[in-house]
């Protein structure tokens, strides 16, 4: 059994072996969901539906705690921590072309909105939390660092590319890839540039950091490895379409690609060890344990788990309808929940009868 960790830079990790046979221990249902991925703290589940509605689920029986409304649609995935629940939305244009965007800071235990921001661009993409701040991209090209406890900005840098990415955190930096390519490697503190990486196509997957070698994908189908200490690109490796997400794993670099495929490469030398065809294209990033990846592909109707020593199949959790959402699974409490366009599946080992 693979303990959770909540490491910023590594995947969900499943607490039940994912191998073994799943089955449906809650479901919440909702018409409502959306692409965003859930937020969870272990015990709660802060899924963000349409037209700006967040609701908090308990995490080990699917009960509904509350339902707060946030106004506008959601504009980036919400994030939690031992406080609050942060959400971004983005409401009508007030004015032709120009679209404004809000964060909200959001009580865990009551649904009460604590403190909002109003910003004059959508924040995008989603939204990571520091012990004392929280950061995120914007569409205008505006990266941010709040201080969480009251919503004032700590710093603000703006850039000629927008962001619409999945920020990282890793040592005292944080990592945001661009729209446009650049992959930013800033200082938490000041959000000074510590160096930048040009690839040729959009960065909007999630960033993985070990040992000092920073990977991840773009939009033009390759896998990067850069070196942080010597300050150059180690290796890239080609993929069939666009790289939606990569994930240090104990074997390797596991890569999602809209290709269909899921790879695992060394991280050394970013050689491909095992590529699996999967029957959808992959747009989230995967949970992953020590015997197998969970992949929810797209426009079919199972998850998914590949064993991560040879790729093949060992499992397959049955989603009762064809997957549409681009959300990426999440664990809690002992259970994988994946987000369906009629709500959300908790799965879980069968439980033993007394």
């Amino acid at each position: 059994m693979t303990i959770l960790t909540g490491a910023l830079n590594r995947p969900a990790r499943a607490q039940v072996a994912l191998s073994q046979p799943l089955v449906i221990r809650w479901r919440y249902e909702s018409d409502r969901t959306s692409n965003f991925t859930p937020a969870t703290d272990g015990r709660t589940v802060y899924l963000p539906l349409g037209d700006g509605v967040l609701v908090a689920l308990n995490a080990a029986d699917g009960k509904l705690i509350w339902k707060a409304e946030a106004g506008g649609e959601f504009s980036a995935a919400p994030e939690a921590d031992d406080r609050a629940v942060y959400v971004a939305t983005r409401y009508a244009a007030s004015e032709p072309g120009h679209v404004p965007g809000t964060l909200r800071a959001i009580s865990k235990i009551t649904g009460v909105t604590l403190w909002m921001r109003t910003l004059p661009a959508p924040l995008a993409g989603s939204l990571v939390a520091a012990s004392n701040a929280l950061f995120a991209g914007s569409v205008d090209g505006r990266v941010y660092a709040f201080d969480k406890r009251t919503g004032l900005t700590l710093w603000i840098n703006q850039y000629e590319e927008g962001f619409s990415s999945q920020p990282t955190l890793a040592g005292n930096l944080v990592y945001l890839g661009s729209d446009g390519g650049t992959l930013l490697a800033l200082n938490q503190a000041t959000g000074v540039l510590a160096w930048r990486y040009r690839a040729r196509a959009r960065i909007q997957g999630p960033i993985a950091v070990a040992n000092g070698t920073v990977y991840f994908g773009s939009g033009d189908g390759y896998i990067y490895a850069f070196s942080e200490s010597r300050a150059k690109l180690l290796w890239r490796r080609r993929t069939g379409a666009a790289v939606q997400a990569v994930a240090v794993v104990d074997n390797g670099l596991l890569a999602a690609s809209l290709d269909n495929f899921a790879y695992l490469l060394s991280m050394n030398k970013g050689s491909l060890i095992w590529r699996r065809l999967l029957p959808g294209r992959i747009a989230a990033r995967p949970v992953t344990a020590a015997d197998g990846a969970l992949f929810t592909p797209l426009s079919t109707d199972n998850a998914i788990v590949l064993g991560l020593r040879d790729g093949k199949p060992v499992n397959a959790l049955a989603l009762g309808e064809e997957n549409s959402s681009s959300a990426a699974p999440i664990t809690a409490d002992g259970l994988v929940m994946i987000t369906t366009p009629r709500g959300l599946l908790a799965f879980a080992a069968p439980q033993q009868k007394p």
